[in-house]
Formats: C-alpha cells, structure tokens, sequence
C-alpha cells in the first residue's frame, strides 16, 4: 500500500503525516507513507487544496485533515 500526504509543509500537512504514520505502525500495515512537498507534483496529481491524501492513486481527502477513523478506514482496519 502506498500513502501519499500532499502538502507544502504547513501544521496541519505535518500533523496529518505523523497521524498516519503513528496508525500505519500503531496496526502494523505494510505501507509506504511518502510526503509530497512540490506544488507541480501536489497540482500533477489534480489537487488544489492541502492537505490531501491518496491511498493506491486513489485521492481519499483533500482541504482538511483525517479523522483517524477515516485513516482507519483506508487502511482496512
């Protein structure tokens, strides 16, 4: 599974990274959790607003952060 967080670096792109990566090992998902900082790639993957999250190439949340029952979700836990 690959998680993408995209986002230039702001609290809440940050903190949504570390909710991730906490729950990702908290369950102990196999998953690749990768930040995505550069506009081009952030405006690439057709997002406009951060942060946002893709899960398989798949944009999951955008313009806010997750709840962890949404991380959760998507992780199939």
């Amino acid at each position: 599974m690959r998680i993408e967080v995209l986002g230039t670096g702001c609290p809440k792109c940050r903190k949504t990274e570390e909710m991730i990566r906490k729950i990702v090992e908290e369950l102990g998902v196999d998953a690749e959790v990768v930040h995505v900082y550069e506009l081009h790639e952030i405006a690439d993957r057709g997002v406009m607003m951060t942060p946002a999250i893709i899960v398989d190439g798949e944009i999951r949340l955008e313009g806010r952060m997750p709840t962890e029952a949404q991380i959760r979700k998507w992780l199939g836990k």
